[in-house]
């Protein structure tokens, strides 16, 4: 592989790149954003330079780290490339779909992140002993790659991944929104309890937005799940049922 196409420097995709490098990768990187990002993706030495999207189909890999929407405008220009084109969509049903006239695509979801945006905040670490979903085999190298970084492949399919990141991710999201939003006049006397149920709550609405967008129906049922469960806490709780110790993971 001597080259590489990051479309989208934030946080991951600026990550992606540092962590290819501190893994050993000495091919060139090269960055598909606005050209304040790229500018400053290239003096923190994130990028070589910055490219066109119809410069970035010639690479051999390119990694899609855009909001949802812009990776789904994305891959109709990326028809006739040879490159491995993945991505790092929240979601996968709608990307896989867009992407299916793509022959050499692979849906993908590194589970890793922060609560801050921008290239400024990568860091090389991000992937470390992290799952990294694909929607289906990938090449031997790619596969290398991943794991050199500190992915965790876990293959799962459009469909599946995108129940499982809305238990484990999307629902756990909005939670915290909800937990801020309660708690906010009473946050002046909380403790570190509150300020980690609360830290998901300060991530940006533009990234949820297309996430939210794309996978409503199982936001939607996780909320569910977790409603009929705080029901019958509640229940058991009213009743001073010794049934609440099992909630607590000690127990």
């Amino acid at each position: 592989m001597k080259s590489v196409v990051i479309a989208g420097l934030g946080l991951i995709g600026g990550s992606f790149a540092l962590a290819l490098r501190k893994a050993g990768y000495q091919g060139e990187i090269t960055g598909v954003s606005s050209p304040h990002t790229v500018s400053k993706a290239v003096e923190l030495s994130i990028v070589n330079r910055g490219v066109s999207i119809e410069e970035a189909r010639g690479a051999d890999l390119i990694f899609l780290a855009q909001p949802i929407r812009q990776i789904i405008e994305t891959l109709p220009l990326l028809e006739g490339s040879q490159a491995l084109i993945t991505d790092a969509g929240s979601t996968k049903r709608e990307i896989c779909t867009a992407a299916s006239h793509l022959p050499h695509f692979i849906g993908g979801h590194p589970m890793a992140g922060k609560e801050v945006r921008g290239v400024e905040n990568s860091d090389a670490d991000l992937f470390r002993n992290r799952p990294w979903l694909l929607t289906s085999e990938p090449p031997v190298w790619f596969h290398e790659l991943i794991e050199s970084i500190g992915g965790k492949i876990i293959l799962t399919t459009p469909d599946e991944h995108d129940r499982l990141v809305a238990m484990s991710s999307h629902m756990p999201q909005l939670v915290s929104c909800a937990i801020a939003k309660v708690t906010e006049s009473v946050r002046h006397v909380g403790g570190p309890g509150l300020e980690s149920m609360t830290r998901l709550s300060r991530s940006s609405y533009d990234i949820w937005r297309d996430i939210l967008d794309t996978n409503r129906d199982q936001a939607v049922e996780a909320l569910d799940q977790l409603i009929r469960e705080a029901t019958h806490l509640k229940e058991v709780l009213e009743a001073n049922d010794p049934e609440v110790k099992t909630y607590f993971r000690s127990n």
